[in-house]
């Protein structure tokens, strides 16, 4: 097997049982996840099968995402799962909250939350924060391509949203420092992931709708149709010579590119002045 699957993550289950539960039904252990969901959220987890998993740092990685936040107190993990930490009894206008979302579109510094996997020192952060322990997190840049809001129902202070982000975008983030921005406090009740790179959660298969080698292998997702680079389809002589793992001139623009044959893909390549080499070859 040699693709990607577009998996609908279920809530409560972690993106390791996916690729797990995966393992076992296609009997291929070479399986990974192009990015990691908190066990509370669901939606769209692009995985790859067999030699593919070679293949996910060329895949796209902005995300979309709907979210429900519930406005009126803040806790220690940001969502659900966490202690209270914080309550208020504001409700916020529309018109409020409409402003207070400005400070979170285009390029933001984002602090992750303590509860993540964020390493600072080799360690991941919410071993830190399980055993009481501070460290010290430094903001990192991600890019709020689009913040909007979808439902306020202000009797209850629950406010759905939709975005869309770059990668390594905690949504959790956003609802807590929305809420601190607001003086209302806030956590991430329910999160769901729309899209992931070409992976969209309108044709993505439920974990109960695989449960056979055959049925993956049905809806198996060939590279070619999510890899979003030049492509360059190679004749005999150069088949032989990207198997043998040698470069060759070729007249492309500088760049990544992937090397087909009959249309499979057989290498990715680096193109400087014309001159081709291999960085990954699947020949």
């Amino acid at each position: 097997m040699f693709g990607f699957l577009n998996v609908y993550k279920p809530a409560g289950k972690t993106s390791h049982d996916i690729v797990a539960i995966l393992r076992k039904v296609t009997g291929v252990k070479q399986i990974g996840h192009t990015g990691t969901l908190d066990p509370f959220a669901e939606g769209v987890l692009p995985t790859a099968v067999g030699k593919a998993t070679r293949l996910i740092e060329y895949l796209e990685d902005d995300k979309a995402y709907e979210a429900v936040i519930q406005l009126g107190a803040s806790t220690a993990t940001y969502d659900t799962e966490g202690e209270i930490t914080a309550q208020s009894d504001k409700i916020p206008d529309l018109e409020e909250i409409e402003t207070a979302l400005n400070f979170f579109r285009g390029e933001i510094e984002q602090i992750p939350p303590m509860f993540s996997a964020v390493k600072v020192n080799g360690k991941k952060l919410y071993e830190y924060a399980r055993k009481g322990e501070q460290a010290e997190v430094k903001p990192r840049k991600v890019c709020i391509s689009e913040l909007k809001i979808l439902n306020y129902d202000k009797a209850s202070r629950k406010l759905e949203v939709h975005i869309e982000c770059s990668k390594g975008t905690y949504i959790r983030s956003i609802a807590n420092d929305l809420g601190e921005r607001l003086g209302a406090y806030a956590h991430l009740i329910k999160l769901v992931r729309v899209k992931a790179g070409a992976f969209s959660i309108d044709n993505s298969v439920k974990l109960e709708e695989i449960d056979t080698a055959e049925k993956v292998l049905a809806v198996l997702i060939p590279p070619l149709k999510v890899l979003n680079y030049p492509e360059y389809e190679l004749n005999e002589t150069e088949k032989k010579k990207v198997a043998n793992g040698m470069g060759f001139f070729v007249n492309m623009p500088d760049g990544t590119v992937i090397l087909t044959y009959k249309n499979t893909v057989s290498a990715v390549a680096n193109i400087q002045q014309n001159q081709l080499k291999c960085t990954k070859v699947f020949v």
